[in-house]
C-alpha cells in the first residue's frame, strides 16, 4: 500500500493541513539534532545588553527558575542605591538568595567620578568573593557594564576573575553598552532594544513594572 499523499483529491483545507504537517515534521528534525547536539554542561556567562528597558527584569527573572530548581543565587547590583524594589522585597527574604545594593546611584546624580570608582571596587570587592565561591549556582551582576565602559573597573581583572569562576557557576552580566571583550567572552549575549518607553512621553516609573 502506497503512503504517497494525492493532492488533487485534498480541499484546500486539506492542504493546508498537509503543507503545515510536513513543515512541522521537517522542523521537529531540525531542532530534536541540534538538541541532540548540545550535549556539553557547564557554566553560562550571559550578557544582556541594549538601550531598552528589561535587562535586569530578565535577569531576575533568572532568578527565580533557579531558586525554583534549589539553587543558591547572589545578587550585586552596582549602580542603583535604591532599596525599595519589588525585585529585592521579595528575592532578599528568599532563604538560598544573597542580595546585594552597591552603587550610590547613576553617575549624573552622583557627578562624582573618583566616588564612583571607589564604590565600583568595593562593590566589585563583594561579587568577587562570589565568584569565586562554587556554592553560588548562579551569579547577577546587574549593571556591570558602565563600570567597564566607563574605566572604573581593571578590565582584564573583571574578564580574569569571570574566566576563573568555579565552572558550574552562571554568571548574568546586565546593562547598557557591554564592552565588546565582555561579549567574546560570553556565552550568550542577548541585546534589547528600545523602540517605546512610556517614560519618553511622560509617564513615570510605575511600582512593580519597573521597580
Amino acid at each position: 500500500m502506497s503512503d504517497k499523499v494525492n493532492l488533487s483529491d485534498m480541499s484546500q483545507e486539506q492542504k493546508r493541513e498537509h503543507y503545515h504537517k510536513v513543515r512541522m515534521e521537517r522542523k521537529k528534525a531540525q531542532i530534536d539534532a541540534a538538541i541532540a547536539r548540545a550535549d556539553t554542561e557547564k557554566g553560562l556567562l550571559l550578557v544582556i545588553t541594549g538601550n531598552g528597558k528589561g535587562k535586569s527584569t530578565s535577569a531576575f527573572g533568572m532568578i527565580g527558575r533557579a531558586l525554583g530548581h534549589g539553587k543558591k543565587v547572589g545578587v550585586c547590583q552596582f549602580i542603583k542605591s535604591r532599596t525599595d524594589t519589588g525585585e529585592e522585597a521579595f528575592f532578599g527574604q528568599q532563604d538560598n538568595c544573597e542580595w546585594h545594593v552597591l552603587g550610590d546611584g547613576f553617575t549624573w546624580d552622583t557627578q562624582d567620578r573618583t566616588g564612583d570608582i571607589a564604590t565600583s571596587e568595593r562593590g566589585w570587592a563583594v561579587a568577587t568573593k562570589m565568584l569565586k565561591d562554587p556554592s553560588f549556582d548562579l551569579v547577577i551582576l546587574d549593571e556591570l557594564t558602565y563600570l567597564l565602559s566607563y574605566d572604573y573597573l581593571d578590565k582584564d581583572v573583571v574578564l580574569n576573575t569571570l574566566s576563573e569562576r568555579p565552572e558550574m557557576q552562571h554568571v548574568v552580566v546586565t546593562g547598557r553598552s557591554a564592552i565588546a571583550d565582555l561579549r567574546e567572552l560570553a556565552d550568550t549575549v542577548s541585546e534589547i532594544k528600545d523602540e517605546k518607553h512610556a517614560y519618553k512621553n511622560g509617564i513615570k516609573a510605575q511600582k512593580g513594572i519597573d521597580y
